[in-house]
């Protein structure tokens, strides 16, 4: 029976007005409910878009196109992944914000673009906080501390011990000012007090430096180092998450030695704001099913990330905790918002 033929029942007169329009409400709020549980329950139709705001290759863009894989399998649409880097996600994360709520445009966030980006850049073409809605996270990554064999250290007391006999001589590299694995070596240094000399390379030539002993330490991602420590290129010092890496079980926190030192990477992912609350469930509930998938989680383990599943809550909690993280070490670091 339509909106008009119930109408059409209701008692008529001066009084019956207000009658007419509770009812009127009524039925319009159940219309338009069932409209959106019929998108949702036939969502997906077409293809859906991943936005990467990173350049291929990258940890977060390997991690994201196993999931999108995944998912794409599961959902029975073709995931498209469009890598949009640049400017610190900031050109990804802008295209995403303005792309049409309807589920069919997704963003894969990260620690760096999600926590850092919006802490070192005065202004962004979106507000990364009221812009998006978060699903869910999917990846976990810790930071290791690794040094060159050379350095005559098997864990971070040997290190600090060390440190603090030659202040000033031990350089450590990072992957760029304001990057992840900087910002990561300003804290540890900020908290232990130690003279490090903190050495800018270009992304991956920061771990070629420590490789060849030009440079003794670095704090980087697992996913980046674990090859090369079991290569026996790297030797790990300390795992930068509050429990062993499940990749480095023998490798004691670095909070152990230093209280206070959390350092650890994640992906996860955002739709814009507005998208359906029906969709996001769905995408939410797809995505559990995804990493709960033994094969899923081979391959995200094979890439050094361990597979993180997170309700909206989780993930918004775990974002603010890493904003107050890292802008102590952005402090630390005097790094001037750009």
């Amino acid at each position: 029976m339509s909106i008009v033929q119930i109408m059409h029942h209701l008692p008529s007169g001066p009084r019956a007005e207000g009658l007419h329009c509770l009812v009127r409400s009524l039925l319009i709020q159940i219309a338009l409910v069932s409209s959106t549980c019929a998108v949702a329950s036939s969502y997906p139709t077409k293809a859906v878009r991943f936005i990467m705001p990173n350049t291929v290759g990258t940890t977060v863009d390997n991690l994201g196109r196993i999931v999108a894989a995944k998912m794409s399998e599961s959902l029975g649409q073709q995931i498209v992944c469009d890598n949009r880097g640049g400017a610190g996600g900031i050109i990804g994360m802008q295209l995403a914000a303005k792309a049409s709520a309807d589920g069919y445009t997704l963003v894969v966030t990260s620690t760096g673009v999600q926590v850092i980006t919006p802490q070192i850049y005065k202004k962004l073409p979106y507000d990364p906080a009221r812009d998006f809605i978060p699903i869910s996270m999917f990846a976990l990554t810790d930071n290791i501390l690794v040094s060159n064999p050379a350095v005559p250290s098997k864990n971070v007391a040997d290190l600090i011990a060390i440190a603090k006999s030659k202040p000033g001589e031990l350089v450590m590299s990072n992957a760029g000012t304001g990057f992840q694995s900087h910002l990561a070596g300003v804290l540890f240094t900020h908290l232990t007090g130690l003279n490090i000399r903190h050495v800018p390379y270009k992304g991956g030539a920061s771990l070629v430096a420590v490789i060849a002993n030009e440079s003794q330490l670095t704090i980087a991602p697992a996913p980046s180092v674990v090859p090369h420590i079991r290569a026996g290129k790297l030797r790990a010092l300390g795992t930068g998450g509050e429990r062993p890496s499940p990749f480095l079980p023998d490798v004691r926190p670095i909070s152990e030695t230093v209280p206070g030192y959390i350092s650890t990477g994640w992906a996860g992912l955002l739709a814009p704001k507005g998208t359906p609350k029906d969709i996001l469930n769905k995408l939410h509930e797809n995505l559990a099913e995804v990493l709960h998938d033994a094969s899923t989680r081979k391959l995200l383990e094979t890439q050094g990330a361990e597979p993180w599943m997170t309700s909206t809550e989780e993930m918004v909690r775990q974002i603010k905790a890493d904003y107050k993280r890292f802008g102590e070490a952005i402090r630390a670091a005097n790094l001037a918002p750009q």
